[in-house]
């Protein structure tokens, strides 16, 4: 009779403890993902520039095939696009085997050769839907995600 009353009492406790409104409403989040480049290298003169976070943003939107580029660097050095929104897309080519590789198109011109993972983005112009280069550069940017309230 004891463990009836125990049980019922902490059936009782644990369905009355939680509030379906309040704090314990859950939002719908979205992410937002935001490539920094974080290195240039390559070309003639064979450079190596690197570059802190948040110094220049790449921001794809594959609804509207913008990109929208902060770059907030002052020196002059090679970094990519200045800032400013630009339509881009992106051309599949079937590779060796199974294989597909992805070649990024910006207003128009061919940029270069795509490769990526969840935390890194390279985009190689000594290769593209013509062939190899030699005199490319060699774009790497980092993946920063952002969670933020749904609206």
């Amino acid at each position: 009779m004891k463990y009836t009353i125990i049980i019922a009492f902490l059936s009782f406790v644990t369905l009355t403890n939680c509030s379906l409104e309040g704090d314990n409403e859950i939002k719908d989040q979205v992410y937002k993902t935001y490539w920094h480049l974080t290195n240039v290298s390559g070309g003639i003169a064979g450079v190596d520039n690197d570059f802190d976070l948040d110094k220049i943003i790449w921001t794809f939107n594959e609804d509207t095939n913008k990109l929208v580029v902060n770059n907030t660097n002052t020196t002059d050095v090679e970094d990519g696009l200045d800032t400013g929104n630009y339509t881009y897309s992106i051309t599949e080519i079937k590779g060796e085997g199974e294989k597909v590789d992805l070649f990024l198109t910006v207003e128009s011109n061919e940029f270069g050769k795509l490769t990526f993972d969840a935390t890194e983005l390279v985009i190689d112009q000594n290769i593209t839907t013509n062939g190899t280069g030699a005199d490319g550069f060699i774009y790497t940017f980092k993946r920063v995600v952002i969670f933020e309230d749904a609206e």
